[in-house]
């Protein structure tokens, strides 16, 4: 009896949980995905059913391809800057450098993630400046020419990618130094002993001991990455022609701009299947949380 008062008490506690999770997250999922098999504008109030037509679209729009190579790159580079490189700066900042200057770099990382993406990226839109831009400044006082960094469909995606791994690599670094202070000393004062030198001490005990948070930096990193809408939005609105396009600004182009809301939510739709699927994926291959 006890034990099912208690149960009863335990649900009572969690229905608003649940209520806020299903109102906030589930409903509106679940309302998105139906919203795809209509035709509808922002600002009409007729809905046309048109069946899985907006979702065959997907298939047929080419741009959809060009958006989802954008994501892709973008994810590549995340993962190789930000989770690999993000690793190797945290290992370099606890153990080879003294507590004063790891702490003072440490905080010097961080401060590009604690500022608006937006303001960073209206920044950076004036340092890619083609005429008066700082960046192309400093190439002509070397005798270098200056470029069209955001004006040029060869190295604008590019130059996005850069600023977003400025802005994101000393988050994920916070991320590693918070679990590399948990690796007992131990570890490192055995396998110098054993003449390991510090890469292979890196590969072989900085590495595997990070794993859950190496998890965590994937997860973050790559659905960011297919997410991803501030960045290329504001610097470039998916230019020159569609070359920085990703599938958050396709979506919000078709959605407000060309008034089709329904392929907008098909959009959405298929960015949520993308991050659902590639996070199952990182759960099966790092086997976080299961003991070898």
């Amino acid at each position: 009896m006890r034990s099912t008062s208690r149960r009863l008490v335990n649900a009572i506690y969690l229905l608003p949980a649940l209520a806020l999770i299903g109102l906030f997250v589930y409903y509106p999922l679940v309302a998105n995905v139906s919203f795809g098999f209509f035709r509808f504008n922002a600002a009409g109030s007729t809905m046309e059913f048109v069946g899985l037509d907006n979702y065959l679209r997907l298939f047929r729009d080419p741009i959809i391809a060009t958006a989802l190579g954008n994501n892709l790159f973008y994810a590549v580079v995340s993962i190789v800057l930000q989770v690999g490189g993000g690793l190797v700066v945290a290992a370099w900042l606890t153990h080879l450098l003294g507590p004063r200057m790891g702490g003072f770099l440490r905080s010097v990382y961080f401060v590009p993630a604690v500022i608006s993406m937006t303001v960073i990226a209206l920044l950076f839109t004036f340092i890619y400046d083609a005429r008066n831009g700082l960046l192309n400044s400093v190439l002509g006082f070397f005798g270098v020419e200056g470029h069209a960094w955001l004006g040029d469909a060869a190295t604008a995606m590019g130059s996005v990618i850069a600023v977003s791994q400025w802005q994101s690599i000393g988050y994920v670094t916070m991320l590693y130094v918070v679990s590399l202070q948990q690796i007992p000393t131990e570890l490192y004062e055995a396998a110098s002993l054993d003449g390991a030198g510090r890469i292979r001490q890196f590969f072989a005990i900085t590495v595997p001991q990070s794993r859950e948070m190496i998890f965590v930096a994937m997860i973050l990193t790559v659905s960011g990455a297919f997410t991803v809408f501030n960045e290329p939005y504001i610097m470039t609105g998916g230019g020159p022609g569609n070359s920085t396009q990703v599938l958050a600004t396709y979506m919000y182009n078709q959605g407000f701009f060309q008034g089709q809301m329904g392929y907008a939510s098909s959009i959405a739709s298929l960015i949520f299947v993308i991050t659902l699927v590639v996070s199952i994926i990182q759960m099966v291959v790092l086997r976080t949380g299961k003991e070898d």
